[in-house]
């Protein structure tokens, strides 16, 4: 099936632009898809304002968590089936490695990815797609493309957590308001959200998690040594994606077995500075790559987490977008204005 396309083009550094692309016959583990919404996240902020380095695949599309309907599948697909109600993940899952799209436009070939959501229909892998829980909404069901699995995979996958450990989540995006709420659903106590936005940590509040604490208070050290005892806390997670707030988040955690886990990454080039002795002495540092979560597994599993918790994903999705508005969208979470901006599909 050849489809005329509204789509999100990343052209040159800067800003995305609106442009009518047309999709190619389908290839071997290659499925068509109907988007109905499209989260927008920092990793996709970074690449269009080019903090990611050098970018050979320009112009290219982009949006790498979103949720629709299954079109039509390509040779050899058996995951899903036209009709079914699907998540799209940048995070690879089970099925055919397909390979990325290219479209045709009036101006030559545009690249895509093994997944991309910045469109009105897409064309992506087998191994990017899992079959939506039906308890679940097709808008909510976005963030289970991205934040969801990275921030609560990084506890339930990542960390050793127990209901008396002691968590700093540092950075209340996406990524580390799912990694606050999957902590609070598993009854963890001593658990902090901190992050320089009063309206974020009142959110904070709002899903039941008591200790909230500005990064910019005066008393920020005090308050927190307060709850985790004065050798720091069992676990940090940073999310903000920021050199100085993973050293930050380092200088929170305890001696003797006290570990960060980062899920974002400063701009290409930036580079952390910590103590060598502070890792002698028993700290531990790592990155976290999408929570090492198995979508096909995963999903389901959090999805029952936060149901029997009365997680409300709600609190997510403080602003819907036209595709046509992306780019205020992408300017909007640069300011902080919202947790993840959700762009409504037009058919």
């Amino acid at each position: 099936m050849t489809l005329d396309i509204e789509a999100a083009v990343l052209e040159s550094t800067g800003r995305l632009e609106i442009r009518n692309i047309s999709s190619l016959a389908l290839e071997r583990g290659q499925i068509l898809v109907k988007i109905l919404y499209s989260g927008v996240c920092r990793s996709q902020l970074m690449e269009v304002r080019g903090l990611r380095g050098e970018d050979p695949w320009r112009p290219h599309l982009l949006g790498h968590e979103g949720s629709g309907v299954v079109v039509e599948v390509g040779p050899e697909v058996t995951k899903v089936i036209p009709g079914d109600e699907v998540i799209l993940t940048w995070i690879k899952s089970k099925g055919i490695e397909g390979e990325g799209a290219k479209y045709e436009s009036d101006s030559g070939t545009i690249n895509s990815g093994r997944v991309t959501t910045f469109s009105n229909y897409s064309v992506v892998s087998e191994s990017r797609v899992v079959k939506k829980p039906e308890n679940l909404s097709l808008d909510s069901a976005v963030l289970y493309g991205c934040a969801i699995p990275t921030g609560a995979g990084i506890v339930i996958n990542e960390l050793n957590v127990d209901i008396e450990s002691s968590v700093v989540v540092l950075g209340l995006g996406g990524v580390g308001f799912s990694a606050l709420l999957a902590c609070r659903a598993l009854g963890i106590q001593k658990l902090i959200a901190v992050d320089s936005s009063d309206t974020k940590l009142s959110y904070a509040k709002e899903a039941g998690v008591k200790n909230v604490i500005n990064v910019n208070d005066d008393q920020f050290l005090e308050k927190v040594e307060k709850i985790t005892g004065v050798d720091g806390a069992d676990y940090c997670i940073e999310s903000a994606g920021r050199a100085s707030t993973i050293e930050h988040g380092f200088s929170l955690i305890r001696k003797s077995g006290g570990r960060l886990l980062f899920a974002s990454h400063p701009p290409a080039g930036e580079m952390i500075k910590i103590d060598p002795y502070d890792l002698i002495s028993g700290k531990e540092i790592s990155g976290s790559w999408g929570g090492d979560a198995e979508p096909d597994r995963d999903i389901d599993i959090i999805v029952d987490l936060f149901d029997r918790a009365g997680v409300d994903l709600t609190k997510f999705i403080t602003k819907r977008y036209r595709l046509r508005d992306v780019n205020l969208a992408l300017d909007d979470l640069e300011k902080g204005n919202v947790f993840r901006p959700l762009i409504v599909m037009e058919h």
